[in-house]
């Protein structure tokens, strides 16, 4: 179940970043968002409409999806345990070092 949702999230998301770089900005955008583009379809306003609320669609979705998701890893325990629940510390142990050989003193007169 959690492979399906993650599938659909990929291509919702897929689609969100679509819509959004096709709606017309301040700048021009990509220039699709105009009468232009779309032929006699829709009127310039229409289409940037349709991009707004396809837009808000797709981001409810997206937002709903990413919920359920991090509900269902939430209670499993094998594999879904989070980065921050590692080891303290992730380096070795340095070696310890050898110990170092006791010279006999010579003796004092």
């Amino acid at each position: 179940m959690t492979t399906v949702l993650l599938i659909i999230h990929l291509f919702v998301t897929i689609a969100l970043i679509g819509v959004v770089l096709i709606q017309r900005s301040e700048g021009g955008g990509l220039g699709i968002g105009s009468s232009q583009g779309m032929g006699s379809f829709m009127s310039g306003r229409g289409t940037a409409n349709l991009l707004t609320r396809a837009t808000a669609v797709l981001a409810v979705i997206f937002m709903a999806l990413s919920l359920t998701l991090a509900l269902m890893n939430r209670g499993t325990t094998s594999g879904g345990r989070s980065l921050l629940d590692g080891p303290a510390s992730s380096t070795p142990a340095l070696p310890a070092l050898p110990p170092v050989p006791q010279t006999p003193s010579a003796p004092t007169n």
